[in-house]
């Protein structure tokens, strides 16, 4: 098993502005843009944590609590809030300024999943995950929860070959 990691090792923020292919005419931003930059900002984060090639595997209700417009500057901040024998829950903070006004908005916060796979593409053991303070205990228990709902809901959806 790997050597256990702290949250901070695998911290990873991304930002980049917003152009016009990203939003539609009215000069909003996609959901799906914001949301390919949190898989990426999440899989980077997952990949530092394991040093092992990761596939996403669930990203859970994305709530957008505030718009994105073209010209913003999209902040989004990854970080491990728990880890299994090979996944990994990464919190993902989505975060939003306009650049002229300095003026930023809490979009939104996501929970995404990633297994971590090796070369032959199997699940592989990530490292375990050291907790130093009473937010990360925190965030972890939140998470060991949101991982039963995850397994109760996987195992209410019917199976490839089943009867629907």
């Amino acid at each position: 098993m790997p050597a256990e990691k702290t949250i901070e090792e695998s911290r990873t923020v991304m930002a980049r502005s917003m152009q016009p292919p990203d939003a539609n005419v009215w000069g909003n931003v996609h959901g799906g843009a914001i949301m390919r930059m949190v898989d990426e900002t999440g899989g980077a984060a997952a990949v530092r944590h394991s040093r092992c090639r990761c596939v996403t595997v669930a990203m859970d209700s994305m709530t957008f609590k505030q718009p994105v417009y073209i010209g913003d500057l999209l902040t989004v901040t990854a970080f491990l809030t728990y880890v299994g024998r090979s996944s990994m829950e990464v919190e993902a903070i989505i975060e939003a300024e306009n650049l002229r006004t300095g003026q930023k908005r809490h979009v939104g916060v996501s929970y995404l999943v990633y297994v971590a796979i090796d070369d032959e593409g199997r699940p592989t053991p990530a490292p375990g995950l050291i907790l130093r303070t009473n937010e990360e205990r925190a965030r972890w228990r939140a998470a060991e929860r949101r991982n039963a709902r995850r397994k109760e809901a996987s195992h209410q959806q019917p199976q490839q070959g089943d009867d629907e």
